[in-house]
């Protein structure tokens, strides 16, 4: 029996690509699947609930500034990474995969380093525009290094290893067409959708924002659905925000403002604009599905990765930039309605992203890695 070792973590962006391609190997090749995980990692949720098991590495990041704290915590993690090497090496020893395979988080870097040293088939995949910097110390020791966009090619040192594949999305994202997927949500008109979220958890300065936003377009007379996830962390605070401006969301069916959105699939199928973030895993479905977008990039990732992957998408007219410190409700307000004012523009955007998507990923990926054992 094949036996296939993905390693990822820390971000949805590097889990949902192993767990798509997981898939793919246990059902064509009845292959045998572990993940591996960095302890207290939010993989060790997420990948047990798609039915893996996943054991787990002792490894931290590094902080880039010269404070004391960082000092400190950087020498834990130089001891960590020492002691996640051990621990890689008990791992290969007890599961002696044919492939090892890794999709970013730091994870990745001791058991894909070791397994490349034993002489195992190794990949990665790296979803963002620009490398992060477990990809980039990886991308010199494994056998291919997989990228979801031609922009990419030139971050790497060896060019003849890296393969253009695109990034895995979830088959639920293309199951409906956008009239069923209104249909599912009962909406019964012809008023476009805008959907937003700041992702999981939420965004604090986003959602401030989006209290100016929501007040003004219920002022407006609601002018288009809106599907806003908070996020778990600021839901009590922007629905109290919003109420103490006088507007009692119960008298606007139209605006549905949610802790958690659970249905992506369905909401983004509906929409016909996105406000969001500009992470991994939103690039590939915003480009996948062809939705033209309202990005702010999160100003708290390193190396600005999230700017980069949302130039990627604007460059190519597939979507609009507004960084955070330019933001504001009124903008963002009045860039929605300027965009919905003007539908050819918005299939001007669809065009730009068609041609920047890669719909077959999951199986370039595939192919590139079963050649790779074969």
């Amino acid at each position: 029996m094949m036996k296939v070792l993905f390693t990822c973590g820390g971000t949805a962006g590097h889990i949902n690509p192993a767990v798509a391609l997981a898939g793919m190997f246990q059902k064509r090749n009845g292959a045998q699947i572990l993940f591996v995980g960095a302890d207290g990692g939010m993989e060790n949720r997420l990948v047990p609930r798609e039915g893996y098991e996943i054991r787990t590495v002792t490894i931290t990041s590094f902080y880039r500034s010269l404070s004391a704290s960082s000092l400190k915590h950087n020498l834990a993690t130089l001891r960590n990474l020492s002691r996640s090497k051990g621990q890689a090496k008990r791992i290969l020893d007890d599961f002696k995969p044919d492939l090892v395979v890794g999709t970013g988080g730091y994870a990745s870097y001791p058991v894909v380093r070791e397994a490349a040293r034993r002489g195992i088939p190794t990949a990665v995949h790296e979803s963002n525009a620009q490398p992060g910097l477990t990809t980039r110390m990886l991308a010199k020791y494994v056998d291919k290094v997989m990228v979801g966009f031609e922009e990419s090619r030139r971050h790497y040192p060896h060019p003849e290893r890296v393969e253009v594949t695109g990034t895995p999305v979830r088959g639920e994202f293309f199951e409906l067409t956008r009239a069923e997927a209104r249909q599912k949500l009962g909406f019964r008109d012809d008023k476009p959708v805008v959907l937003t979220s700041w992702g999981s958890l939420g965004a604090q300065v986003m959602n401030e924002y989006m209290v100016d936003f929501v007040v003004r377009e219920c002022r407006e007379g609601t002018p288009f659905h809106h599907i806003y996830g908070v996020g778990t962390r600021y839901y009590q605070r922007v629905m109290e925000a919003i109420a103490a401006k006088g507007v009692d969301l119960k008298d606007y069916p139209d605006v549905d403002v949610r802790e958690y959105i659970y249905d992506m699939p369905v909401a983004m199928g509906a929409s016909d604009l996105v406000l969001s973030r500009a992470g991994a895993s939103t690039i590939s479905e915003l480009t996948a599905t062809a939705h033209p977008a309202i990005l702010v990039p999160s100003p708290n990732v390193t190396a600005h990765h999230q700017e980069k992957n949302a130039r990627v998408l604007s460059d190519r007219g597939g979507a609009v930039l507004m960084l955070e410190e330019q933001a504001s409700g009124d903008k963002l307000y009045d860039t929605v309605r300027e965009l919905l004012a003007h539908p050819d523009r918005l299939e001007q955007m669809r065009a730009g992203l068609r041609e920047l998507a890669i719909d077959d990923a999951n199986e370039r990926i595939y192919q590139v890695l079963c050649n790779l054992i074969q």
